[in-house]
């Protein structure tokens, strides 16, 4: 009986990592070619694995095994010098659904939600699992101010405390 009730709490919180924030929908009809390369990181919430990062990008490839592969870079002020992560992400469902879970950390796996994307794969609103994770992402270093606050104007309906979001500068 114990052992059923951990297994089942540890699923459920393995679950967790990987759902969708309350009051967002993943984008359909998603091409998983059409967003692999370059992107430059434009606002995010703070977080640990990020924090006194400027510069930031992120460049996604297909893996042999049909996943994604993911290489973040950014620049630490603190310690003069580059920072980079290596993970892998996978569709949680459907390749057509802007759903995925990401890994830098052996079987650890967080959600990736594209919440929205332009049609031409040109910026994206990315969450986590929950309203503490938020990305505003572009293909060039700068996008549109029009852009920007339309993105924060959403994430702040569906209840993102956008007034903590930082701008990421690009040299």
């Amino acid at each position: 009986m114990l052992k059923s009730l951990v297994l089942v709490i540890v699923l459920s919180l393995l679950s967790a990592c990987t759902s969708v924030p309350e009051n967002i929908t993943p984008v359909s009809n998603f091409a998983k070619e059409r967003y692999l390369g370059k992107w430059y990181e434009i606002a995010r919430l703070d977080h640990s694995f990020e924090r006194g990062l400027q510069g930031v990008t992120a460049e996604y490839g297909l893996q042999p095994d049909g996943g994604i592969s993911v290489l973040n870079k950014g620049y630490d002020i603190a310690e003069q010098r580059w920072a980079e992560a290596k993970g892998k992400a996978y569709f949680v469902d459907s390749e057509q659904v802007g759903h995925l879970k990401v890994s830098f950390f052996g079987p650890f796996y967080a959600s990736y939600v594209i919440a929205e994307l332009d049609e031409d794969y040109q910026y994206a609103l990315v969450t986590g699992p929950d309203t503490d994770y938020l990305w505003i992402l572009a293909r060039t270093p700068v996008l549109a101010e029009t852009t920007i606050s339309r993105l924060i104007k959403k994430a702040e309906q569906a209840g993102f405390n956008t007034d903590g979001l930082i701008f990421v500068e690009h040299k």
